[in-house]
């Protein structure tokens, strides 16, 4: 990659990075292209020569999210060979994904993400399903190892586990970070630890 290019695609992601710190402190409806180049240090003309207005860079935030969820399960995958082990480890990823993401909520629970724009309701979809999709083969590889109960279906527990996180997240966010989702999380980890374990674990 020559050094241009990479210096693109460097602008580029500071350029997301500061559109989802926007989205995190004032919405999605309030993001402009002149507070991005503010929040940057760029003339608004300066955004243009890399996006071609919010839509675009809105698509970009959904592109880094995905990359982010892939992230969780792939450092998972490699720190540890257990299957439960790795769905823990996800679980206390993406409780800091959703921390450290507070416009995350704003963007795949706000309307105004997706009235007109229902490619953008179709994409999130995507990524949602494949996220579930690489946590359920984690489940798939506990099975075949005898650690999780083979009569429960991958897919579910996968729901289940991410399920931790999501309604604390909507609690956490609305009382601005008062509610303890890491704590609600361990708790919820070892409810469901006994009902998918096997005892040969």
């Amino acid at each position: 990659m020559s050094d241009e290019k990479l210096a693109t695609e460097i602008r580029k992601e500071q350029i997301v990075e500061a559109a989802l710190v926007l989205v995190a402190s004032q919405g999605l409806d309030r993001l402009s292209m002149a507070a991005v180049a503010r929040r940057v240090g760029l003339v608004p003309s300066g955004i243009y020569r890399h996006f071609r207005g919010k839509d675009e860079i809105l698509a970009a935030m959904l592109d880094l999210i995905e990359r982010r969820l892939e992230e969780n399960v792939r450092a998972a995958t490699e720190e540890s060979a257990d299957p439960l082990g790795r769905l823990r480890d996800v679980l206390v990823r993406h409780v800091r994904f959703i921390r450290e993401g507070r416009a995350i909520p704003r963007i795949v629970f706000a309307d105004e993400s997706f009235v007109g724009h229902p490619q953008r309701k179709t994409r999130v979809e995507q990524i949602l399903q494949g996220y579930l999709g690489k946590v359920g083969e984690i489940v798939r590889s506990g099975q075949a190892q005898g650690q999780i109960r083979p009569e429960l279906d991958p897919d579910t527990v996968a729901m289940m586990v991410l399920g931790i996180v999501m309604p604390a997240a909507i609690r956490w966010h609305l009382s601005e970070g008062g509610f303890d989702v890491t704590r609600h999380a361990d708790r919820a980890w070892q409810m469901l630890l006994r009902a998918i374990a096997t005892d040969e674990r």
